[in-house]
């Protein structure tokens, strides 16, 4: 069946596509003893590459082995081993799609205990009401712990196509470190990289060129981007047109749109301004407007789960569609769009009241399908929220006491640390 889902697209790298659907990043919580993928994240991305994904782009990989949204998360600095993301890289692209490696630092989205750094653009905390002691205090970062991050994400680049990865998707979405620096409510510094959008911006730039720097020509460079952290006083729609104009010049190959942040979850379709649409395409007006204007390539991500409504996405002028949630209860819903099929299963929103426990929620039952699928079972997403958040927190406070083990003694080898490098 002809459609424009099915046909290359060609980046600026000169890299290509084989179609125009991609497999979104979600974050897996799947890393190994020693923050390394294993077998798990290896299955659970064989799933993916046989599935029809013309591009397939991991969870966030962190840069500072100090700095974790999770402690079941994956680490590739210049210390890991690099055996493991090879044998990633390879079953991720068995199916014949691209693969790419998100990267990325948390900054103050950090959980309350864990232990390393939390950091920011400026002391400024979360604020989600009664939930805020969930996170870390941050503290703003120094010059020098700036410079030494924005090097840090070109280790982790390097390595990444070392280890085989097609490219790597710089996230500055969410409310991440970059994304805070852009952010004027976040990013209340009076030096260099705070006060002008310009200023604010430097951080994601100066990593866009290092990356670059440390990377082929023909290795792909992407950046997640907010299209509005949909907070009043935020980063908006008109920051985020004029971000891609910076970063065109780069050697960009491609601007994935998304929204929110931890604050307001408009990426799980509840933002805090409410927004977005109501059960498709969240961002799909935003980015139909960048996209009229941009100099680069866009990707829309956020609640696409029908064919058609993808073909609606590329029909207004975005290149590429990405999925996460769908492909997470249909691994093979690319396949099934090219044979005419739809998905038979959608995960129900969580529709509490309390929109910060409702997105953990989400997120969670997206993490049990994921979680599925890496041990060779079928998805279930019929499975109650609260269940799926409860046991993920079980699994979570073990994945506390390894990660803390293994920082200490085998990062540190059982030194007290000040955690300032």
């Amino acid at each position: 069946m002809t459609s424009e889902l099915f046909s290359p697209l060609s980046l600026p790298s000169g890299q290509v596509l084989g179609n125009r659907i991609a497999k979104a990043a979600m974050e897996e919580n799947l890393a190994d003893d020693g923050q390394l993928p294993g077998h798990r994240l290896r299955e659970l991305y064989r799933r993916w590459a046989a599935g029809g994904s013309g591009l397939l782009i991991t969870g966030n990989v962190m840069v500072h082995a100090e700095a974790l949204t999770g402690p079941a998360g994956v680490v590739l600095d210049e210390a890991a081993p690099l055996e493991p993301f090879t044998a990633w890289a390879e079953a991720a692209r068995s199916g014949g799609g691209a693969a790419w490696m998100q990267i990325n630092h948390p900054g103050r989205q950090v959980p309350a205990g864990m232990p390393g750094v939390v950091w920011g653009p400026s002391a400024v905390g979360l604020d989600l009401g009664r939930h805020s002691g969930r996170f870390g205090r941050p503290v703003a970062m120094t010059p020098e712990q700036i410079e030494a991050t924005v090097a840090r994400f070109a280790v982790t680049a390097r390595r990444a196509e070392q280890a085989g990865f097609d490219g790597v998707e710089i996230h500055a979405a969410h409310g991440y470190l970059l994304s805070q620096f852009l952010s004027p409510l976040v990013n209340r510094r009076t030096d260099a990289w705070g006060g002008s959008l310009e200023n604010r911006a430097r951080m994601l730039l100066d990593v866009v060129r290092a990356v670059r720097d440390a990377v082929s020509s023909s290795f792909a460079v992407a950046v997640k981007l907010n299209s509005a952290d949909f907070q009043r006083g935020g980063f908006d729609a008109g920051d985020a047109r004029q971000v891609i104009g910076m970063l065109a010049p780069l050697g960009v190959d491609l601007v994935e749109v998304s929204g929110g942040s931890y604050e307001s979850p408009a990426m799980t379709g509840r933002p805090a301004d409410e927004r977005t649409r109501a059960r498709e395409a969240y961002f799909l007006d935003l980015a139909r407007d960048l996209a009229r204007t941009s100099p680069v390539p866009l990707m829309l991500t956020g609640g696409i789960t029908r064919r058609g409504t993808a073909e609606d996405v590329l029909a207004d002028g975005v290149a590429l569609v990405g999925m996460g949630t769908a492909l997470a209860v249909t691994p093979d819903l690319p396949d099934r769009w090219r044979h005419g099929r739809e998905a038979d299963r959608r995960i129900r929103p969580v529709s509490w009241s309390d929109k910060a426990l409702a997105s953990a929620a989400s997120m969670a039952q997206v993490r049990h399908q994921m979680r599925r699928v890496a041990h060779g079972r079928a998805p279930r997403p019929g499975t109650h929220p609260a269940r799926a958040l409860l046991c993920e927190q079980g699994r979570q406070r073990g994945a506390l006491r390894r990660y803390r083990t293994w920082l200490t003694t085998t990062r540190h080898g059982g030194a007290t640390t000040s955690w300032a490098g």
